[in-house]
């Protein structure tokens, strides 16, 4: 379903109950990147979902990594200043998919032919694949492109058996990476499926693959407090898929966002995925559905709500990303693409929930709007974000070129998030750093 659509059948659904929105807090991004098209003249250019890689020499020279679909990779300096551009893998005959990036995460130094890398991970929809690009400091440093494809050769498909079968799509969708001790991770979930997979990162002479650790499916119709049985929206032959996800590294803990269901946690335990516990759901939750065929979406029953939904996420349950903070502290965030806000939930014991906040407009962007993707980091990244940053997919980037809808990331400095709540979010800077792996 559309996210305009989801974020009309959610008012709808409030008016209807009765139930009160909670109030979101406003913050102003700082920064954005350059809008991108899903047309022809744009290259099917579709921003999705960043990712931020740390200098180990020079934080303001950071990176952010955004996904753009058909359109691949481009990777941006902190002002937005678009830095290289990588396209997606071209179809390999003349029936088959070309690539097609969809999430994008890093992992710090995984031992590859004898060197410590940094690695961009990026799931190919496209493809069926998790590709992996090196990252340079020297050539950032000197002004190069930084990113290099290092993907093994012989990488297989993650969920498909044949490569006729990659051509159906139900294929590497959403993907969250993480380190453990010497060894690097992907949690890589499936299109139009429940199933997430669990892979651990290869060196194959010089260039990254992978093989699996374990695979999990979670539930893709629930029983609920009526007794009755309920089944998320989707379109026809579809499952309740995941895309957001996040590894809290420190805590060995999953978080994936299942759209139309509402966020999983799940401990990982010597490379196995855990009992997955729902933390919270969306508003949606439980709300019979029909489907419009000739609309081709799904049309929600609001006057038959039971009442069983949560307060705090409004389908889809999208990006999610952790803010660490010293002694276990600091936060989930998790974007709700339909109603444009961002929920923040404690990330120590049961997760309570925070508040909510919205980018709204400001003299440098415009607001923030069905976001799927988020990365932040709590570490300095030199003058332009000294306190860490947030960076958000805007679905909906302004001001509009003609008919053509744009696409792009904003870069929000995490002190306009902290002090935005009324009681102030924690500002660590100092006792988590995303490089140190051990």
């Amino acid at each position: 379903m559309s996210a305009s659509a989801l974020s009309t059948l959610t008012a709808a659904l409030l008016m209807v109950t009765g139930a009160s929105a909670p109030q979101p807090v406003s913050v102003s991004a700082r920064v954005e990147t350059p809008a991108v098209h899903d047309d022809e003249a744009g290259g099917n250019a579709d921003a999705d979902d960043p990712a931020v890689w740390v200098d180990p020499h020079h934080p303001g020279r950071s990176l952010v990594i955004g996904t753009l679909k058909e359109a691949g990779l481009d990777v941006y300096g902190l002002d937005g200043t678009r830095l290289q551009h990588i396209a997606a893998p071209a179809a390999p005959g003349e029936d088959a998919a070309p690539g097609r990036f969809n999430n994008v995460d890093v992992v710090y130094g995984f031992a590859l032919g004898g060197r410590k890398t940094d690695l961009a991970l990026v799931s190919d929809r496209g493809r069926d694949r998790v590709r992996a690009y090196a990252i340079d400091p020297a050539a950032v440093a000197a002004g190069r492109p930084p990113l290099k494809d290092v993907t093994a050769a012989d990488a297989a498909p993650v969920f498909a058996a044949s490569e006729a079968e990659v051509d159906d799509q139900r294929t590497a969708y959403g993907l969250a990476a993480f380190s453990d001790d010497d060894h690097a991770y992907a949690v890589v979930s499936r299109r139009s499926e429940t199933r997430v997979r669990l892979l651990r990162l290869q060196d194959r002479n010089g260039r990254v693959g992978y093989r699996t650790e374990d695979t999990l499916d979670l539930p893709g119709s629930f029983t609920l407090p009526n007794g009755q049985s309920w089944t998320p929206c989707a379109d026809p032959g579809d499952h309740a898929q995941v895309e957001g996800m996040v590894v809290d590294q420190e805590e060995h803990v999953l978080y994936a966002a299942q759209e139309d269901v509402g966020l999983w946690r799940i401990d990982l335990d010597d490379e196995e995925f855990e009992r997955p516990k729902l933390i919270d759901r969306v508003r949606e939750y439980g709300t019979p559905w029909t489907y419009d065929a000739e609309e081709e979406e799904c049309v929600i029953d609001t006057a038959h709500d039971p009442g069983f939904g949560g307060e705090h996420l409004s389908a889809d349950a999208e990006g999610a990303a952790i803010y660490h903070a010293a002694d276990g502290r600091g936060y989930l965030l998790a974007s709700s693409q339909g109603d444009n806000t961002f929920a923040v939930y404690e990330r120590r014991g049961e997760g309570a929930y925070l508040g909510s906040f919205a980018v709204t407009d400001s003299a440098a962007t415009d607001s923030v709007q069905h976001s799927d993707g988020a990365a932040v980091v709590n570490v300095p990244l030199g003058r332009s974000f000294p306190k860490g940053l947030l960076v958000t997919h805007d679905g909906e980037a302004r001001p509009a070129d003609g008919e053509r809808e744009g696409t792009n990331f904003k870069f929000t400095g995490w002190e306009s998030v902290a002090t935005a709540f009324p009681k102030p979010l924690t500002i660590d800077t100092e006792s988590f750093d995303p490089r140190d792996t051990d």
